[in-house]
């Protein structure tokens, strides 16, 4: 589903959010002789023409970034850091997979490699060789080496104050975006075995609702949670701080020299009206533009992307406050995230210390007596907790997503106040930023902990144990513990419905027509809402009020689109809807009119219209259950475990030790049994194989 890949698609296409403000770059590289001169990096692009570059092209980019991630994973966290990665800057594979993607991001579509013209891959290769040497203007708009595909030519004249205009608000150049896209295959390999599995966001096979589940089956039993949000302290990361993070494990001075030139040359402020001060006349005039702007039917260019359905703008709306926060440092664009990671994985591994030093067993407990992994849960409720003694044992875990902690405490609270203190004296010290007190919440579980839009909290439950007591007799016994909630938050829920006016109200909230879709037809609408109930549903996919949650969103946007065709159709009330289109809306609604026209089945036998299906969970029995399965102890994502496994079979003292193991344990190897097999079918022929396997069962 959509919803596990929300932070790869934040990561991904943020720079594609610039394509409703895209601009005409190849006017403003037709004009740049005005203002300055013919340039070195030209050039080197006219002598770039003159090699072939389908010369270059002689390797596979997918096992070039292949045998990246298997080198990286072979080597030991204590190994020195990487001494060469330009070899792979030099592999114009590379850069081509890196333009392609790019083009992805740019046009929404991935070109293949044999329809890519010759001139872009000699400007992609003249590229190559301004980054490599050292030289790459970063930010530029007038020098440009590589256009992006949605730019056309242009021959039209424009005057100096447009052409300066354009330059103010010009989005980040294409160029850039290539070589992010590159570095970012390079490093991010690099650092990927580095980083400490505390953290969630901004990787691979992580997502908040890896968030969620390891939530559900390693915090239950904590008394204290510590929130902090350190969005201030991300955000002003210096372009030193980052730089030294980074050479702890790239010692290659041409990658680190490119980030550090993307993090130290200044970005261009569009400057636009910021000073001035509206007057509420004034604004509810401009909000109205905008709106009547938003409602216009919008007609695209010949190579311009279209824009994100209505389902995904409306579900990307609902993102939690955890998962809005994208860092932007300098002009490293999609690296950027990386470069966060990087930096608060320093934090990442000292919360991993003091969680080893902070661990206590307590003898009178019955959980986590001796070790830390040592836990009594029930393996048919994962979060249950039995009751504690009259000692607690201490213990303490974590969880980052992005910028924002979360940190479990056994223990007293002022266990919880000196990790505080602690946690503000870190980021000082380290980063040389101060966490305000403001930024840090301590709460106790009874009163819920809200994190990712989800409310942690628990409640006790009274279970009957059976066991057999001496003599034989069982006995059953009423059993105390406290089992880990998880819900959904209904106030955070209808908050998000209040923004997109989709509701009016806050204790019993009202449904509004849903404006956006009133040019569209009964199958159109009724398909983008079966789109977005489904990626909500899969969104609360591990709360325990899954069912109540759903419901409550399938009745607001049923209700919403009840109403937006009861104004469309010329019907009085949504039950006159209901009553002519059933509950799930799937019969067909007509405006009536005297023109004689064809019946909705006439139309759908000869292929003129859509089938209209039904909006879903319309009934709570249609609304799938939560999904309580538990992670398993030590996970780790699909493609780290595949990696791992992969990396030992290439080890020829793994399979001597596997074979002398088979043998130990009188075994069998698969080749050994063909082997055997074959021989009795050469020896003995087919039936005197079988009369001698009937012959040793009987024996």
């Amino acid at each position: 589903m959509l919803l596990p890949a929300l932070n790869h698609h934040i990561h991904r296409r943020l720079p594609s959010f610039h394509l409703f403000f895209s601009l005409n770059l190849s006017t403003l590289s037709s004009h740049r002789h005005r203002l300055l001169p013919i340039a070195p990096l030209q050039f080197q692009s006219h002598q770039a023409g003159e090699e072939n570059p389908y010369n270059l092209i002689c390797e596979d980019p997918i096992q070039v970034c292949s045998d990246i991630w298997v080198r990286s994973f072979s080597r030991s966290h204590l190994h020195p850091s990487f001494p060469n990665l330009t070899g792979f800057l030099k592999k114009f594979d590379l850069w081509i997979l890196a333009y392609q993607r790019s083009c992805a991001h740019q046009t929404g579509s991935f070109p293949p490699k044999n329809a890519i013209h010759v001139s872009e891959l000699r400007s992609l290769l003249a590229l190559s060789r301004s980054a490599l040497s050292g030289r790459h203007p970063w930010g530029a708009t007038t020098h440009l080496i590589l256009r992006s595909p949605n730019d056309p030519p242009s021959i039209h004249r424009i005057s100096k104050r447009k052409f300066l205009a354009l330059l103010e608000s010009s989005p980040p150049p294409f160029q850039d975006h290539v070589l992010q896209e590159l570095l970012l295959l390079v490093l991010e390999p690099v650092f990927e075995p580095r980083f400490s599995s505390k953290s969630h966001a901004f990787r691979p096979g992580r997502s908040p609702h890896t968030v969620i589940r390891t939530i559900r089956s390693n915090f239950a039993g904590y008394l204290w949670f510590l929130k902090a949000d350190l969005t201030d302290v991300a955000d002003d990361f210096t372009p030193e701080l980052i730089v030294s993070c980074l050479e702890k494990a790239v010692g290659d001075r041409k990658v680190v020299g490119l980030v550090k030139s993307a993090l130290r040359t200044p970005v261009k402020v569009a400057s636009g009206g910021e000073g001035k001060v509206l007057d509420k006349l004034t604004k509810r005039r401009m909000k109205r533009k905008m709106l009547r702007k938003s409602r216009k039917k919008k007609l695209l260019n010949e190579n311009e992307p279209k824009p994100d359905p209505y389902w995904l703008r409306t579900f990307f709306s609902f993102a939690p406050e955890e998962a809005n926060w994208v860092p932007r440092y300098g002009h490293c664009g999609i690296l950027s995230p990386l470069l966060a990671n990087i930096c608060l994985n320093e934090l990442d591994n000292w919360m991993e210390d003091r969680i080893v030093k902070y661990f206590r067993p307590s003898k009178l407990d019955s959980i986590w007596k001796e070790s830390m992994d040592d836990g009594c849960h029930n393996p048919a409720w994962p979060e249950f907790v039995p009751s504690s003694g009259r000692e607690k044992t201490r213990r303490m875990d974590y969880v980052r997503y992005g910028s924002y902690i979360l940190v479990g405490i056994r223990g007293p609270r002022e266990d919880a106040v000196e990790l505080r203190k602690d946690l503000i004296e870190f980021c000082e010290t380290r980063y040389g930023l101060r966490l305000e007190n403001s930024k840090i919440e301590i709460e106790h579980i009874t009163r819920g902990i809200q994190f990712l839009d989800h409310v942690i909290s628990r409640r006790v439950i009274y279970p009957t144990l059976h066991y057999t007591a001496t003599g034989g007799n069982v006995v059953s016994k009423k059993g105390l513990g406290t089992l880990l909630s998880v819900n959904a938050s209904l106030n955070q829920c209808i908050r998000q419905f209040r923004k997109l006016e989709l509701v009016k109200g806050d204790k019993d909230p009202e449904p509004l027509p849903c404006t956006p879709m009133l040019y569209s037809g009964q199958a159109h609408t009724n398909s983008q809402m079966n789109k977005l109930l489904e990626t909500m549903a899969d969104w609360y996919k591990y709360a325990d009020n899954r069912k109540k949650i759903v419901g409550f969103c399938a009745y607001v946007i049923r209700s919403s689109i009840a109403k937006l065709y009861a104004a469309r159709y010329r019907l009085k009330s949504r039950a006159k809807v209901y009553k002519i289109a059933s509950r799930d809306l799937s019969r067909p609604l007509r405006e009536s009119t005297r023109n004689a026209s064809p019946e909705y089945s006439d139309l759908l036998r000869m292929g003129l219209v859509d089938a209209i299906d039904g909006v879903q969970f319309s009934h709570m029995a249609l609304i799938p259950s939560c999904d309580y399965t538990p992670l398993p102890k030590n996970w780790v994502p699909e493609h780290e475990w595949v990696l791992r496994e992969y990396i030992k079979l290439q080890d020829p003292k793994f399979f001597c030790e596997l074979r002398k193991s088979v043998k130990h344990q009188e075994l069998g190897v698969p080749q050994d049994d063909m082997a055997k097999i074959v021989w009795n079918f050469k020896v003995c022929g087919v039936f005197g194989r079988d009369n001698h396997d009937n012959n040793k069962q009987l024996g």
